[in-house]
């Protein structure tokens, strides 16, 4: 198995079955194109159910997940101190590609970029590849949308401490800090594309791309080190439950290795972290 160290991740639950038949390899582009879109939405559906099927395994994941945050949140006012305060020292050209490429217009362009390549060259493992990552995208978008609001906790920015909320759509977007939208855009999409390789270099470097979004927004002062680590929880957790779906409604992926996960929490000097077997 292949070692990586990551902040942590979620586990998904059960399949569903197939209802529509998968179209031939020469249907209509129409035909191809209706079936992904079905798949998308009906992918979106599947990852907010799947906590209703979990078992022990799950939970126990989610409590890791839990506990990871939690321990981030004992050290969200030294690392923000640690961040805001070296905004200064970063390139521009870093901080311009942290706010940029997880806004929803690019995103949403590198995504359907991907699928539409797929959909007009009609390959399928393309088109798999770009429906799972604007399914992904759209389900973890929506849910950070509904808890920032939901949470209603303070940013760092608006100079209240890192247990001050405003729940339940109180405040204004200054309590928006939880969780972080552009780590769960930027890390859904990195976490998407990095499953269609089997390289644990290849892995690693798209991780890290994905990543610099959300520790730009430390830098900013948008959000703490607890609401990046549970975002890219989340990211994880709906890409996986994803892909498991879209296996029952395509036949052909890029990366057919079995979906065993692994982790275990690491604690040590100045490490804090989970380690993921695949």
């Amino acid at each position: 198995m292949k070692k990586l160290l990551l902040i942590f991740i979620l586990s998904s639950g059960t399949l569903c079955g197939q209802t529509n038949p998968m179209p031939a390899d020469d249907a209509t582009t129409w035909r191809s194109f209706t079936y992904d879109m079905g798949n998308l939405f009906k992918g979106i559906g599947y990852s907010y159910t799947r906590p209703l099927y979990w078992g022990k395994s799950q939970w126990l994941t989610f409590g890791g997940l839990v506990g990871v945050t939690g321990t981030a949140y004992l050290f969200d006012t030294q690392t923000s101190e640690y961040f805001t305060g070296r905004k200064e020292d970063v390139p521009k050209w870093l901080q311009d590609y942290g706010r940029a490429y997880a806004g929803p217009v690019g995103n949403g362009v590198l995504s359907g970029a991907v699928y539409f390549t797929g959909l007009f060259t009609k390959n399928q493992k393309l088109r798999r590849t770009g429906v799972l990552m604007l399914s992904s995208a759209s389900s973890a978008g929506l849910l950070q949308q509904f808890l920032k609001g939901f949470v209603g906790r303070a940013r760092p920015l608006s100079e209240e401490t890192k247990d001050t909320f405003k729940p339940f759509w109180q405040g204004s977007s200054d309590y928006h800090s939880f969780p972080s939208g552009h780590t769960v855009m930027a890390f859904t999409t990195a976490y998407a594309i990095a499953k269609q390789f089997k390289s644990p270099w290849a892995k690693a470097g798209i991780y890290a791309v994905g990543i610099v979004p959300g520790v730009s927004r430390l830098w900013e002062g948008k959000h703490w080190l607890s609401d990046v680590v549970f975002s890219v929880g989340l990211s994880i957790f709906t890409v996986e439950a994803i892909d498991r779906y879209l296996d029952t409604r395509y036949s052909e992926k890029y990366n057919a290795q079995d979906k065993k996960v692994s982790w275990n929490l690491q604690f040590g000097p100045g490490t804090l972290g989970v380690l993921i077997e695949f």
